[in-house]
């Protein structure tokens, strides 16, 4: 069986989806904190079992009779290692022959602040000792594409990423390289650097912007103390802008491009292009 934990979440949907297309529904796990929201998929045979990272007494249950795991990072920033690490033990306890986790770019070497929990996490997955896979991931296009209304409504985009590159890939890319892994063979202790094919800059996206929107919405490179003041002024708290203003620092010096070829490979097949990512954007 193969366990998706966050299974409800942006990712671990997608992966479910693309699981379901490989494999029986009943060798499906989805790992969830609220089983409830899970109730689609227990409804198509999936197995739907509670599995809190804050809760480790619930992580015994979820893993039992399960071969391989794919771990997605947690979104709570600042707790990660500890919830991962739980993770971890009880997958060793239940004998997983496979760790799959969903890391961020160059994670052993990257300056961005969301990095230092994703290392910390992959030298705990190694020191468990169980067979693991590590999926770097790159950007995804919806970090932007999602947030398009306040470009849209003040007809600008602004940020800190000056000129840096992107490579940025949907979601479902991810979630297909995911899948590859879970459902073949060979990848065992393998580290993969994945992103998309073809970078842009920020500049690139407000333009494919403005062509869906039939207007001119420039991209406008800010000072980092004056990005996060804009943020908390829109009400973004100031941990989290914080954390968006360093992602941009980051980006704008190389952190997020790359050109491993990695996601390709593993997924057979060209990453998404930033104009079809727009695109549906402005479909929705």
């Amino acid at each position: 069986m193969i366990l998706v934990t966050g299974a409800t979440g942006q990712l671990g949907r997608h992966v479910i989806e693309q699981l379901l297309q490989k494999v029986p529904a009943s060798q499906v796990v989805a790992a969830v904190r609220n089983p409830e929201k899970a109730a689609d998929l227990a409804a198509r045979g999936v197995q739907v079992r509670k599995a809190d990272y804050s809760q480790p007494q619930t992580l015994g249950a979820a893993l039992a009779g399960v071969e391989k795991v794919l771990l997605i990072s947690s979104n709570e920033v600042g707790q990660r290692l500890k919830q991962h690490q739980a993770v971890i033990e009880a997958a060793k306890k239940a004998g997983v022959r496979l760790l799959v986790y969903t890391s961020i770019l160059r994670a052993d070497s990257s300056k961005m602040a969301l990095a230092g929990e994703h290392k910390a996490t992959e030298e705990a997955i190694r020191a468990s000792g169980l067979p693991y896979v590590l999926l770097r991931n790159g950007w995804y296009f919806e970090n932007y594409t999602e947030n398009l209304g306040p470009a849209l409504a003040h007809g600008v985009m602004v940020g800190s990423a000056g000129n840096g590159r992107i490579a940025a890939a949907t979601r479902a890319d991810y979630a297909a390289a995911a899948v590859a892994v879970l459902t073949g063979s060979g990848h065992e202790n393998k580290v993969y650097e994945l992103a998309g094919d073809k970078p842009f800059t920020m500049t690139e996206l407000a333009a494919e912007v403005s062509r869906h929107a039939g207007k001119p919405i420039p991209y406008n490179s800010l000072p980092p103390e004056q990005y996060q003041g804009i943020l908390v002024g829109a009400g973004v708290p100031a941990p989290f802008a914080g954390i968006l203003v360093d992602s941009d620092v980051n980006a704008a010096s190389g952190s997020l491009d790359a050109s491993s070829g990695d996601l390709r490979r593993l997924i057979g097949r060209p990453t998404t292009p930033l104009a079809d990512a727009v695109a549906v954007a402005f479909k929705r």
